[in-house]
């Protein structure tokens, strides 16, 4: 598509979303039943599409991609008219007892989704499926290497019979989407990518004060304390470093042992490393990358890692030759701050190893990193792992597991500082879809004006100043003292308005 056809897209989907979002709640959701009974005859083909294109593992396809999107369809239908019903809002003070507020919420008109390449359908679709419910229309932009996605996420949304136009799945070349999506005149913009088109993004949308949600990208740790149960924890740490070949913005990147297991922490994390197997079916551990590019970075950056003094202590082995797409599983020792595997995201599977002391340390390295999206504590010691939990600077922390955060409709996902801005996924991330507008209604009976509105005179400023002392003097006999002067600041409520004195 070029601009101006995405610009046009646009105006037809304000027009559909006119009448979708003056709809009822109740047939809003009946069109989104529908969408999911097709979900989930298509399951077969959407897990095909996602192995063809993607590379990735139908195990991983089905488990990380379209088990979540059966979870959230009937999370966000059956919650959905709780996330947008109007909230009321309780008094700050007695004083102001008869001014009622309320919360309500409206769509946000037409909104851009621009969704990435590693987890091509379950990130958009649950985003889609929000958005509609929300009373959105919806443009969105696959990747350019899985626009198969987006397609069999149209054919889905066939099945709901939406209004003409009310959801538009585009294509076009990544570089030229952001742009283009930013200048069509959408409401709002949805992008989960690289921190640094993240940071391009925002830049373009700052000339119209667009409003965005970015999830971006991650260098993610594991704190493994004394008491962990290290069976479990070394097979965690393999699946969330090493599903979907590594190339999850919320996997594990760096993982950081308590000194006093961290040898057979280790021992047990080679037997496992070694047996994991390479290949493309279902009796496969470890995939293909999804792109020559992408091997050819992962690459370097370990290359630049061993440069710099890091020791490959542990890798796969299997159909790992150039002429393919696949990698061995790496786990990388005597790493330090400087290298790729610290400060940057490295997207494939590659993590790294770093003993710790004391729980302030392990802090000190999780929270060194730029990136604050997902982390996590392994332990058996609850109280222990909520007070590390805690501190962790990170959106979402999982204890004694990792990476399946995403999975959960009702957990929101967002990360801080590098990681991006705002959230999807539960009650948060629906909020996202909605513009929040607050209404006061006055009470009073009989009040003609209130009394600080003009005309003003010495009585008002008595009456404000006397306000201020009932609320902040420490004295009790001023605050009884500024009563009277109150009394009367009041009554000019039923007094005439106007400007006249």
């Amino acid at each position: 598509m070029t601009n101006q056809e995405i610009s046009l897209t646009v105006e037809k989907a304000r027009k559909a979303q006119n009448v979708w979002g003056k709809l009822s709640y109740n047939k809003k959701a009946r069109c989104i039943k529908k969408a999911g009974r097709a979900l989930a005859e298509k399951r077969d083909e959407i897990i095909d599409i996602i192995h063809k294109e993607n590379g990735k593992l139908k195990i991983d396809a089905l488990s990380a991609e379209v088990i979540p999107a059966l979870m959230a369809v009937p999370y966000y239908i059956k919650l959905g008219r709780k996330f947008c019903k109007p909230k009321k809002i309780r008094g700050g003070n007695i004083l102001m007892f008869y001014k009622s507020s309320r919360m309500i919420y409206k769509p946000w008109g037409v909104v851009g989704i621009i969704s990435p390449w590693n987890y091509p359908f379950a990130i958009p679709f649950s985003e889609v499926i929000m958005a509609l419910l929300a009373g959105n229309a919806v443009i969105l932009k696959t990747a350019s290497l899985t626009p198969g996605a987006g397609r069999i996420i149209a054919e889905i949304l066939k099945a709901a019979e939406l209004p003409e136009n009310l959801f538009t799945n585009i294509e076009m070349p990544g570089k030229d989407a952001g742009p283009a999506f930013v200048n069509s005149g959408i409401d709002k913009l949805f992008f989960t990518g690289s921190t640094s088109v993240g940071k391009e993004l925002m830049a373009l949308a700052a000339e119209r004060l667009l409003p965005l949600v970015l999830e971006l990208g991650g260098a993610d740790a594991a704190i493994v304390c004394k008491d962990a149960d290290i069976d479990r924890t070394a097979a965690g740490i393999i699946w969330a470093g090493f599903a979907n070949a590594g190339q999850s913005c919320g996997g594990v990147q760096r993982v950081l042992v308590h000194n006093d297991i961290y040898d057979k922490f280790m021992d047990k994390l080679k037997e496992k490393v070694q047996l994991l197997r390479t290949g493309n079916d279902n009796d496969s551990d470890l995939g293909p990358m999804i792109a020559k590019k992408q091997k050819e970075e992962v690459q370097k950056q370990v290359e630049q890692c061993l440069k710099q003094g890091a020791e490959i202590a542990v890798q796969s082995s299997g159909n790992i030759d150039n002429d393919t797409l696949f990698i061995p599983a790496i786990v990388l020792t005597k790493i330090k701050p400087g290298m790729p595997i610290w400060n940057d995201e490295i997207f494939g599977p590659v993590i790294g190893v770093i003993p710790f002391s004391n729980y302030e340390e392990a802090l000190e390295i999780a929270n060194s990193s730029p990136y604050a999206l997902t982390g996590s504590v392994w332990s058996r010691n609850n109280r222990r792992t909520k007070t590390i939990a805690a501190n962790i600077n990170a959106g979402s922390i999982m204890i004694n597991d990792h990476l399946m955060s995403h999975g959960l409709a009702q957990t929101p996902w967002g990360g801080f500082g590098s990681s991006g801005i705002g959230k999807t996924h539960g009650k948060d991330g629906f909020k996202e879809m909605l513009k929040a507008k607050i209404i006061i209604n006055d009470t009073l009976p009989g009040a003609r004006r209130e009394p600080w509105w003009q005309p003003y005179s010495q009585k008002i400023y008595k009456g404000l100043y006397s306000l201020g002392d009932l609320l902040s003097s420490p004295c009790i006999f001023k605050r009884i003292a500024a009563l009277p002067a109150l009394v009367k600041f009041f009554t000019i409520s039923w007094k005439k308005n106007g400007l006249t004195r």
